[in-house]
């Protein structure tokens, strides 16, 4: 048994619960000032810590953003330095679960895993229920009844050990986290405990209690909804976007809104019971707990409705994080990325961090909700769209397909719901030269390799896939 070195007091930060949602927007929340969506333990969550306002999945390189994402999350990497498409994490590639496993904590997950077998089986000594694959199709039971693996200490996870629940995904998983939270050993012992759900990611089929809580007649269409998209940006015909033919009927957009928000409610439901149980086994005082969604989708929004675009709905996404040291009801406005919240924890428990970090920790802003780690945030889908965002709410999107180029200028401080291209207006010229400038800086910093400024992108792009040095 490795050697339990944990350097925090018994009253302070000792414990680590992740809960991880799937394509759950940023405005989807109640806490977030969504008046439609019902979200109570979330938005106790809350009030009990500090939500992140800005939070951003940086992006991907194909259609499934959450591959990245979920790597992201768990390495503090950036996405350019992902192998191909990040579903592969390399040993060299330190995560957060590794570094406390080597310092004798537990590290326990049920849920999703959209990486390879071999990290899974270096991060984790311990899992419930796991679910490999990036989304419950029909064919293998749905959300309703999920194909799932028992934990393999072994790691090979031979066939004998797949079967479909019968249980909705959410109960399933939110069931393993309480079991392993109410067992001897988490009361003992330091934890990492990664709850990864797979809702409210399609199918959206709720439980129908959920489903009969939202009335689609009753719901608003987006202020920004359209029909379809006005322009091809790269992405047109990627599985998300042929969920729903086009134009987008505003009668059928509503039913698939009620269902989405139906799926996130039922997942809210198991977030309380799991918060429910750290609470009443005395483990709320000593838990870090971080809720975040993976990626946003649009949901009609722009005429879009998945995540394979660089639109806020789409980018950001909800983020909370409470527990010992965290300011109740507080509120941090500036740019996070997901993969900020691996050094911040290790920060947060006294950990020094991997030398493979790229990110930030965000640990100083939980006593300085005024501090900003960053001035402007950059985001990447595909090898045809960029985008950079400044702190007063300038943000430029870029595309390149098929080499007809294109760029959008939006203010977000007047026009969050990005109605409004002010590419065009000569008034904004210098500024959108400014911050062109600040992303290819960016784009270096990040070693993205596309030259934006050449007719072909691609070229480059190809020379980047499969890079993960």
């Amino acid at each position: 048994m490795a050697t339990i070195d944990v350097p925090c007091a018994q009253t302070g930060p000792r414990n680590v619960l992740i809960l991880y949602s799937d394509d759950h927007s940023h405005h989807a929340l109640g806490a977030a000032g969504n008046k439609e969506v019902m979200t109570p333990n979330l938005d106790r969550l809350a009030s009990r810590g500090m939500l992140f306002t800005q939070a951003h999945v940086m992006g991907g390189h194909q259609g499934a953003v959450c591959v990245p994402s979920r790597a992201m999350l768990l390495t503090g990497r950036y996405v350019n330095r992902m192998p191909g498409d990040g579903s592969t994490i390399p040993a060299s590639f330190r995560s957060l679960p590794e570094v406390l496993r080597e310092k004798g904590y537990t590290t326990y997950h049920t849920g999703k895993w959209h990486s390879d077998k071999d990290s899974h089986h270096r991060m984790f000594s311990a899992a419930g229920d796991v679910f490999f694959g990036g989304m419950h199709f029909p064919r293998d039971g749905g959300q309703e009844h999920p194909t799932v693996y028992a934990f393999d200490p072994a790691g090979v996870w031979p066939e004998t050990l797949r079967r479909r629940a019968d249980t909705f995904s959410s109960t399933l998983y939110a069931d393993n986290a309480i079991r392993f939270l109410s067992t001897p050993e988490a009361k003992e012992r330091p934890f990492l405990c990664y709850v990864a759900f797979t809702s409210p990611h399609d199918p959206r089929t709720p439980p129908a209690r959920w489903a009969a809580r939202y009335d689609p007649s009753r719901i608003p269409l987006p202020g920004n909804f359209l029909p379809r998209h006005p322009f091809d940006n790269g992405d047109l015909n990627t599985r998300d976007e042929q969920l729903l033919p086009r134009p987008l009927d505003a009668d059928t957009l509503r039913k698939d809104i009620a269902a989405y928000y139906a799926m996130i409610s039922e997942m809210d439901e198991q977030v309380g019971r799991i918060l429910d149980v750290l609470r009443s086994n005395g483990l709320d005082r000593n838990t870090l707990v971080v809720f975040a969604g993976d990626n946003g989708l649009a949901m009609g929004r722009h005429g879009l409705l998945g995540k394979q675009n660089l639109y806020e709905h789409s980018i950001r996404v909800p983020m909370i994080m409470a527990g010992p040291g965290i300011p109740r009801g507080g509120r941090y406005d500036g740019f996070v990325y997901l993969s900020d919240i691996a050094p911040t924890l290790l920060d947060l428990l006294g950990m020094p961090r991997p030398e493979s970090f790229e990110a930030l920790s965000h640990a100083s802003v939980l006593r300085h909700p005024d501090k900003r780690i960053r001035d402007r945030i950059y985001n990447v889908y595909g090898n045809w769209s960029r985008s950079i965002k400044t702190a007063d709410g300038m943000k430029l999107i870029l595309y390149n397909v098929d080499g007809q180029q294109r760029e959008q200028l939006f203010d977000l401080a007047a026009d969050p719901l990005e109605t409004r291209d002010l590419s065009a207006d000569l008034s904004y010229r210098e500024r959108k030269a400014q911050l062109r400038e600040l992303l290819r800086q960016e784009m270096r910093d990040k070693h993205d390799d596309l030259d934006i400024d050449s007719a072909d992108w691609g070229r480059a792009a190809a020379r980047r896939k499969g890079r993960g040095s």
